[in-house]
């Protein structure tokens, strides 16, 4: 949607495509479309297992988990990095005219 009403790609455009390469063994191109589709993907492996594990043992530890890395995040010295990685990574689609 931000590409059609911008003309511009966002830092996610190719993630899709990405994460279809990776499961085709195109490691490479998976790459090349969008660097974010590898940790899209282990995200979609990891967060139901473990949901599954949390529901099983009644616990809530992805919540926690969440809780925990939601406080990282808002840490100047996580923030910038991973800002600077997501602007890196929407100025190489810019480029690569994604």
């Amino acid at each position: 949607m931000f590409k059609h009403v911008t003309s511009i790609p966002c830092p996610s455009c190719g993630t899709t495509r990405s994460v279809l390469s990776i499961l085709q063994g195109n490691l490479l191109e998976a790459f090349y479309w969008n660097p974010f589709g590898f940790l899209l993907l282990a995200v979609l492996i990891i967060i139901p297992i473990w949901l599954v594990i949390d529901a099983i043992n009644k616990k809530d530890s992805l919540l926690k988990f969440y809780g925990f890395i939601e406080k990282k995040i808002q840490q100047k010295l996580v923030a910038i990095p991973a800002i600077a990685l997501v602007l890196i990574n929407w100025y190489w689609n810019i480029h690569k005219g994604l």
